[in-house]
């Protein structure tokens, strides 16, 4: 129409384009991660994120659903490379099977995390991941890049002798245990002179490629 095409050939002064989504989306998750590393993960609310972002108190809900949505984004998107070529490589033969298969699983899911602790900003991803995690109502599920069932097929072709339930409690209880070794508060963080202490990796694929490995429990009883 001629108005609308006036309109548009002659915007006024003030006009401005509307903000693009994926800008204010990066804009949130930015504010966040300041605010993580700055106050601690457990201290820091949406409207806090919000106001460190500039935007509106309801741009967290609206871009994200609510804080928990945020987190996920914000751990998808820093953790999810991390992990997507190790895991590929790990599971290159699916044919493959026993402790040597399960300890190359163990190494790829456990490496990142011994990356990660090296820096502030890498401690604070994991201490994130592993509140995130634990203390969900159904942990370890309801994000695609965190789910456990990719794991699971490959330590069930690995240790074929197991039973499903077995094959998954015992990646559950694995995994658990990666987060609390890397993602707990940590006493360098009360006292600053403190050195950060983490297990050593070859420690801990050892440990893990151990327990997943053990005998079942109807080969401990046969036994």
């Amino acid at each position: 129409m001629p108005d609308g095409t006036a309109q548009d050939q002659n915007p006024t002064p003030d006009a401005a384009p509307a903000p693009d989504a994926a800008s204010t989306r990066g804009r949130l998750l930015a504010a966040a991660e300041r605010l993580f590393l700055r106050r601690g993960v457990g201290q820091v609310s949406v409207r806090a994120i919000n106001a460190e972002a500039g935007l509106n108190p309801g741009a967290v809900h609206y871009h994200f659903g609510s804080r928990e949505g945020l987190v996920a984004a914000l751990l998808g998107r820093e953790l999810m490379p991390l992990w997507q070529g190790r895991l590929e490589t790990a599971t290159l033969n699916p044919g493959a099977t026993g402790p040597a298969q399960v300890r190359t699983l163990v190494a790829a899911v456990a490496a990142p995390f011994d990356e990660l602790v090296q820096t502030e900003r890498g401690r604070m991803l994991c201490r994130l991941l592993a509140q995130t995690m634990l203390t969900a109502d159904r942990p370890l599920s309801g994000s695609p890049w965190a789910g456990t069932a990719p794991f699971e097929v490959v330590l069930g072709r690995a240790l074929p002798d197991l039973t499903v339930r077995e094959i998954t409690d015992r990646w559950r209880l694995a995994f658990t245990t990666l987060l609390e070794a890397y993602g707990r508060p940590l006493a360098a963080e009360v006292d600053s002179t403190a050195e950060p202490s983490f297990p050593e990796l070859s420690t801990v694929v050892a440990f893990l490629t151990a327990g997943l490995t053990a005998p079942g429990a109807e080969g401990r009883a046969a036994g």
